[in-house]
């Protein structure tokens, strides 16, 4: 029964959300004005094979960070996304643990932002939100590759340049982030296990983790080298939301430069992607 009544429950809050809403694109024929399956899987980052199977009710015991990534993709408030996990047959994420709920001021303001890329993480640096702008510049991102210290220390390098610099300065942020988030969230094993598992995969993490190693983010400036477009210099800022912990990630371009003709063409390129 329990997983009747999430199926239902996902599909009922599918229903009300409209693809302006999650910032998607509204064109073509639509049967209805939610979102589709496909779509929310898409933002959901899991399959429509599996979302299909849950609404139906065909499978069972879905995990605490699906039932999460759901939340987030149907825009649940606090009280909604609650039910959803007891409707899973599991319990909501407590204290403790590191916070993976996005406020909706925080979803208004990636819509309004929709010529921008713009990505949203967690205190252990776990890809919550992107908006489309930042997937087509990024590329999507699965599995482990959405943990931006797993990235970069253990995944793949993606589209962004580094130099020698720019690389330590990175790796010690991310360590930092990394002890720091340990220490406000003990409860988290989601957190303690990504930690062990880049100390196994990783000698560069766990010389930095051993030694102790201080850093933060800061403003900085990153070449993408895009596939289609081509290289794109943009200005990269890191803001955090009081009160969730959350990391807000922002590329803005220089105005009429060539960077930012590119950033305009990418918005055209990507929705034609996301469309098609």
């Amino acid at each position: 029964m329990a997983s009747t009544e999430f199926g239902r429950m996902v599909r009922h809050f599918r229903d009300r959300v409209s693809p302006q809403a999650a910032g998607l694109p509204s064109g073509g024929h639509r049967r209805a004005a939610g979102l589709r399956r496909e779509e929310l899987a898409m933002l959901a980052g899991i399959s429509v094979d599996y979302v299909t199977r849950l609404e139906q009710g065909r499978a069972a015991n879905p995990s605490e960070q699906v039932v999460e990534a759901l939340g987030r993709a149907l825009r649940l408030s606090a009280a909604e996304r609650e039910h959803l996990f007891h409707a899973a047959g599991l319990l909501p994420p407590g204290q403790g643990t590191v916070p993976a709920y996005i406020t909706p001021s925080v979803h208004r303001m990636l819509d309004r932002l929709s010529g921008t890329p713009v990505a949203v993480s967690d205190a252990s640096w776990t890809l919550l939100l992107a908006n489309p702008l930042y997937t087509a510049l990024m590329g999507e991102r699965h599995g482990r590759d959405r943990n931006g210290a797993w990235r970069a220390f253990a995944g793949s390098d993606g589209r962004v340049r580094h130099t020698t610099q720019s690389r330590l300065a990175l790796e010690s942020a991310v360590v930092a982030d990394l002890r720091a988030a340990a220490r406000r969230y003990p409860a988290d094993q989601r957190l303690r296990q990504l930690v062990a598992d880049l100390r196994a995969n990783s000698a560069r993490f766990a010389e930095l983790w051993d030694a102790g190693t201080v850093g933060h983010h800061e403003a900085s400036r990153k070449t993408i080298d895009h596939p289609q477009v081509g290289p794109v210099t943009l200005d990269c800022d890191v803001l955090l939301v009081a009160g969730s912990d959350l990391r807000i990630m922002i590329y803005t371009a220089e105005p009429g430069s060539q960077d930012a003709e590119r950033l305009e063409l990418l918005a055209v390129v990507g929705t034609q992607t996301l469309v098609g």
